[in-house]
């Protein structure tokens, strides 16, 4: 097998993530226009933009056991051609129904993509890199949602700009596409099919000027993990599992709980509010995004140098501030 340039499998291998910030962002500027030509009420304006986190539960929560029988590069796919599909039904949705099921089945992608990106870039990743690897997921998802502002902005002024609003991740989903056909499976899945030959092959093909010992040795501790994995839900109930549990999903529910998904999709209708116009509204919205891709930045630099604990509760501190603010 040739060699595979490291760059090209991360950044495909994150663009999901891209993906998963694009369709989360742009309902935010698009809903502005929805709302008017469907004549939606504010129920209803509730209801198409949670459409896609019904979906996410779903995709959440096959994407773990369909990757582990097909794949992750299969999944990837299968997410890609979702995308694509969920963009172009949203965009000639023609009443609150299509639209919210078409909302439904992009919010599939994005749970799926949510689990299987950070998955995919983990496995393939050096373990010393897996860290900044994981970053490098949030960051795309941060300049998938800054795009979705900027294409927001782009056709505010156009009529039924916001069915261009939405049908415009169609292209982000086909490229996803296209470079996944090129992209090597994780040489951790093959492992775990006995496929040990084909693993090895991947792994002297991405991992530049490493000797074959060194790759024999993540084979070995590849194969330690996948036996000491094997675990059930049972072992989940375990006494000494469960401070990890309860801190994991702890960490999983509250940065949902701290509110910046409203901010996401309704930060132009909470400027209009104030008394800016549409315009004025999406732009300013720009603006937090472009903030919220540089902090990523910041973070992908400091990541692996810095205590993990220290930005957390640092970051914690930082959103808490930041809520009192707004609410203020």
């Amino acid at each position: 097998m040739k060699k595979i340039s490291r760059g090209f499998v991360y950044f495909f291998g994150a663009l999901g993530g891209l993906l998963f910030g694009y369709d989360t962002g742009v309902i935010s500027g698009a809903i502005l226009f929805i709302k008017n030509d469907m004549s939606l009420s504010s129920f209803s304006q509730e209801v198409v933009v949670s459409a896609i986190l019904l979906g996410a539960i779903i995709g959440a929560a096959v994407i773990g056991l369909l990757s582990d029988k097909y794949g992750r590069r299969n999944m990837v796919l299968l997410s890609a051609v979702i995308f694509a599909v969920g963009a172009i039904s949203s965009s000639l949705a023609n009443n609150v129904v299509i639209l919210t099921i078409s909302r439904i089945v992009l919010g599939t992608a994005v749970g799926g993509a949510s689990a299987l990106v950070p998955l995919y870039l983990a496995e393939m990743a050096p373990a010393k890199y897996r860290g900044t690897l994981s970053t490098l997921n949030q960051l795309m998802i941060t300049i998938g949602i800054l795009s979705a502002y900027v294409v927001n902005l782009a056709f505010a002024n156009y009529p039924y700009g916001w069915r261009i609003m939405l049908g415009f991740a169609v292209f982000p989903a086909v490229l996803l596409f296209i470079g996944t056909l090129y992209l090597p499976e994780s040489p951790r899945w093959l492992i775990s099919k006995n496929l040990e030959n084909k693993a090895y092959e991947i792994l002297k093909a991405i991992r530049i000027n490493v000797a074959p010992n060194e790759i024999d040795e993540e084979i070995s501790e590849i194969k330690e993990a996948n036996v000491k994995e094997n675990g059930g839900f049972k072992d989940l109930m375990q006494k000494w599992v469960r401070p990890a549990l309860v801190i994991g999903i702890g960490l999983a529910v509250f940065q949902q709980l701290i509110g910046i998904n409203t901010v996401i999709y309704y930060a132009p209708t909470i400027f209009s509010n104030i008394g800016l116009g549409e315009i004025s509204a999406i732009l300013s919205t720009v603006g937090i995004g472009v903030l919220n891709v540089l902090v990523t930045i910041l973070a992908l630099f400091v990541m692996d140098k810095i205590d993990r604990k220290k930005m957390l509760i640092l970051g914690s501190l930082g959103m808490a501030a930041s809520l009192v603010l707004l609410c203020g």
